[in-house]
């Protein structure tokens, strides 16, 4: 039986938008509110490893456009996130843990039980902490893109642009992987509805 209220529309109306209101800007409040959202996404052992740089003024436009395979979004939408996973650092556990010890909510004593864990999961294996970056990352866009539709805008992930050049024009760090672009604002007429999915049947395995 299918189920259905709003948070569950939103998600289900949502799209990638193509036609933006290239007039329309977003306030500070509105960029911080998404990204507060955006980082209530779940990170491993809550690291947080993630940044978030929103391109909004006219000249970091004119920087990204280019180097982003010359994407329209990139300077007719609002704002364009470049959102960023780090690789994982376990040392910054304490820190991170360290709100919620202060709150009550966990025991000092479960720090070193989370740090230990996480230092032998990922720190020997570049690979493991880079593939974390990106999951972390994505959750977070994920969440903007969703909360974006529940305020009444537009939409749009890419991870067409030149890395290199991303890391240098906008002074991303050595740990910092560029994980996706992704525009946000006000739409103008002309974008599709949700494009139709592959059958749940498809894929789906019950065991």
């Amino acid at each position: 039986m299918a189920t259905t209220n709003a948070v569950i529309e939103c998600i289900l109306s949502r799209t990638a938008a193509k036609y933006y209101d290239t007039t329309a800007t977003l306030t500070d409040d509105q960029i911080h509110e998404l990204v507060r959202i955006g980082t209530s996404a779940p990170t491993s052992f809550h690291l947080q490893n993630w940044r978030f740089i929103a391109v909004r003024s006219p000249e970091a436009k004119a920087r990204l456009r280019p180097i982003a395979w010359n994407q329209p979004a990139t300077s007719e939408a609002a704002v364009t996130f470049i959102v960023c996973g780090q690789l994982v650092e376990t040392s910054v556990i304490p820190e991170r843990l360290a709100p919620l010890v202060e709150a009550g909510v966990m025991a000092a004593s479960m720090v070193q039980e989370w740090e230990v864990p996480a230092r032998n999961l990922y720190m020997a294996y570049p690979q493991r902490r880079r593939d974390e970056a990106v999951r972390t990352a994505t959750f977070g866009a994920a969440a903007m893109i969703y909360a974006a539709r529940s305020m009444g805008l537009g939409s749009t992930p890419m991870i067409g642009f030149d890395d290199e050049a991303v890391h240098r024009e906008f002074g991303l760090g050595d740990d910092e992987v560029p994980v996706m672009l992704l525009s946000i604002g006000p739409e103008r007429p002309g974008n599709w509805s949700q494009k139709p999915r592959m059958p749940v049947s498809d894929v789906l395995e019950l065991v």
